[in-house]
């Protein structure tokens, strides 16, 4: 709900620069708490973490009703902020259970089983604000929308106890995900120190701050391009294209008949392919237009659907959410496949969205000094496109499996009393309990 309030342009506001701010005010938030994050994710476990992480984003969504009716600055900054810190548990929870629970032969499809179900919920937010805005010719989104999005939102603070914890997991091949005890705070520091230690996560960095960085600019063009129910459109589509973007990395990295490195380099291959075909059709586009055009290819704006000039720049923000849902799936592709530790997974989860919520900082606090258009595309892309080369390098070191040096425990091992297993701290559960749910949650 959240990405498709995202796609309809200024949070569905008319005022940019103020949602520029917000945003600016979360991502900064973001970025502190995402490098802790993961480390409370691994205190605390996933289903507390991430419900204590849905709960900023029905107040941040309120804020922006609040503003629409009221004109209330103040309280849409100050919610970007709690929503920058809640995000930051929400994601680093999503984060280890999407790359730690599954088998290394799905770690690719299980990005795009998330990210679909994750734009699903774009798709069907930016269907409900269409529905609303379909007869409307007004700049802004209505009350209904908000209404709608909000009554959605509350429902995840409950829906995310439905997570098993991952004590509670069996892989489709007997493995347990994880049966040590949780790390004790003290212990847990000096993990997430050691993660900077490790040459990969630097190597990582510009991927990582890159990947986000393209959402000011992208929002920017939609909101001054388009009138409401347009953007509604956009939304919709946008979420779309990021479902067939993520098919396509899911099925590079999963399906074809290569090992694992081989695969994740094409990976890399067609994403740089990708990024270069749509950024340079984008900052072609620019070129046609300023921040201070007041019509653009001839026709004045915010456009409206039937504007046959909008056909063109609708399927450019279409395809930018193909090349943004590759690009996050190699991100996550690359660093499950360095590990299968949940524990480490997490901090590195916490770690990618700490840093890309850096970008994203540097990249509203652009947009909301007006930087033009052009030089927003054109940085957009060169930090894309300088991030692959590391990403190949980091590729260069994955393992064709590491099951031969992290020794997975099956269910066999631990019932026949050839595997010891500590008691779980965060259920306060015995090994003999942990495995027994293990063996009926398979």
């Amino acid at each position: 709900m959240y990405s498709a309030i995202g796609g309809l342009g200024a949070g569905g506001t008319q005022d940019v620069q103020l949602s520029d701010i917000a945003n600016s005010v979360l991502y900064g938030c973001f970025f502190l708490g995402g490098f802790v994050a993961g480390s409370i994710n691994n205190i605390l476990g996933p289903r507390l973490t991430m419900s204590l992480g849905t709960t900023g984003y029905s107040l941040y969504l309120g804020s922006l009703w609040c503003f629409q009716l009221n004109g209330t600055r103040w309280f849409l900054i100050l919610a970007g902020g709690i929503l920058g810190f809640s995000a930051s548990l929400f994601w680093a929870a999503q984060g280890s259970v999407m790359m730690s629970y599954p088998m290394e032969k799905d770690k690719g499809r299980s990005f795009t089983a998330f990210w679909v179900i994750f734009q699903m919920g774009t798709f069907i937010g930016a269907a409900i604000a269409l529905g609303i805005q379909f007869n409307s010719t007004l700049p802004s989104v209505s009350n209904g929308v908000y209404i709608a999005f909000m009554i959605i939102m509350l429902t995840s603070i409950v829906s995310s106890w439905l997570v098993l914890s991952p004590e509670a997991v069996v892989r489709g091949d007997g493995t347990l995900v994880e049966l040590e005890a949780s790390l004790t705070p003290k212990e847990e520091l000096h993990q997430f120190i050691q993660m900077f230690k490790d040459w990969r996560m630097v190597a990582l960095f510009p991927m990582f701050f890159a990947s986000n960085y393209f959402y000011a600019y992208q929002g920017a063009i939609t909101a001054a391009l388009f009138n409401g129910r347009t953007r509604a459109l956009v939304s919709l589509l946008t979420g779309l294209g990021s479902m067939i973007g993520s098919i396509i990395i899911g099925t590079i990295t999963d399906v074809l008949p290569f090992g694992r490195r081989n695969r994740a380099l094409v990976g890399c291959a067609v994403v740089f392919l990708l990024t270069c075909a749509v950024y340079g059709g984008g900052v072609y586009f620019q070129t046609q237009f300023t921040r201070e055009s007041v019509e653009v290819a001839g026709l004045k704006i915010p456009w409206d659907w039937t504007d046959k000039q909008a056909a063109g720049p609708i399927v450019l923000l279409w395809s930018y959410y193909i090349v943004d849902a590759t690009f996050q799936g190699l991100a996550y592709y690359t660093m499950s496949s360095l590990t299968n530790d949940s524990f480490k997974l997490a901090r590195m989860a916490g770690y990618y969205k700490g840093i890309q919520s850096a970008g994203a900082v540097v990249s509203f606090g652009m947009d909301a000094v007006k930087t033009a258009y052009l030089g927003e595309a054109l940085i957009s892309w060169l930090l894309m496109v300088v991030s692959f080369p590391l990403c190949i390098l980091v590729l260069y070191s994955v393992r064709p499996t590491n099951y031969e040096v992290e020794h997975p425990v099956h269910v066999e091992e631990v019932k026949s009393g050839a595997v010891t297993v500590e008691p779980v701290t965060e259920t306060h559960i015995n090994a003999d309990t942990a495995v027994d749910r293990k063996v009926s949650a398979v």
